[in-house]
C-alpha cells in the first residue's frame, strides 16, 4: 500500500474540506500515478471530488463508520480490519491512500511508499499529515527539482519506509 498527498511546509493538507492549493501539475501527477489503480479514501474526501463522484479510471474504496452511507461507483469499507479482505477483490492493482487526514493517520503504518508534493509555502490549514522527515522509519528515496506554477513553488518527493 502507498499513499499520495500534497503538503505545505508545516505538513498541512487541507482546510474546511478543501485542498490548500490546486496545482495542475500536481493533479496531472496524481492522475498519472493512480490511474488504473485503487484509491482508499474517506467519505468527506469522496464528497470533495467534482460532482461528489469517483474519479475516472480508478477503483475507489471509501472508509466510513456510517453503515447507512451509500455512494455510487465505490466499494464501501466500514473498518480497517475489513480492509485487507476488501482489497483482495482488486487483484494486483496498486493501492493508494488518498485522504483525508484521519484515513492517512490510520493507514500510514501499512504504507511502503509516500508520494509527497511539497509545496514551498505555508497556508492556513486545519488538517495535517505526519511530518515524515521527523519519523525515523521513513526516508527520502527520490527528490525532484523545484517547480513553479502560478507563483507557487513545489517539488515532488518520494519517501520509502526503511
Amino acid at each position: 500500500m502507498n499513499l499520495i498527498v500534497a503538503v505545505d511546509e508545516q505538513w498541512g493538507i487541507g482546510k474546511e474540506g478543501e485542498l490548500l492549493r490546486r496545482i495542475s501539475t500536481d493533479m496531472k501527477r496524481f492522475r498519472g500515478i493512480t490511474s488504473g489503480n485503487v484509491l482508499i479514501l474517506g467519505r468527506k474526501t469522496l464528497e470533495s471530488f467534482p460532482n461528489k463522484k469517483p474519479l475516472p479510471n480508478r477503483e475507489h474504496v471509501v472508509l466510513t463508520n456510517n453503515l447507512e452511507y451509500k455512494a455510487e461507483g465505490v466499494t464501501l469499507c466500514h473498518s480497517i480490519a475489513e480492509l485487507p479482505h476488501v482489497l483482495e477483490g482488486f487483484g494486483d492493482k496498486e493501492v493508494f491512500v488518498a485522504g483525508g487526514g484521519s484515513v492517512y493517520q490510520q493507514l500510514l503504518p501499512f504504507c511502503e511508499k509516500a508520494y509527497i508534493t511539497k509545496i514551498h509555502a505555508t497556508f492556513p490549514a486545519d488538517t495535517y499529515f505526519p511530518d515524515l522527515d521527523q519519523l525515523p522509519e521513513w526516508e527520502i528515496a527520490e527528490e525532484g527539482e523545484e517547480q513553479e506554477e502560478n507563483g507557487v513553488r513545489f517539488s515532488f518527493v518520494l519517501y520509502r519506509k526503511k
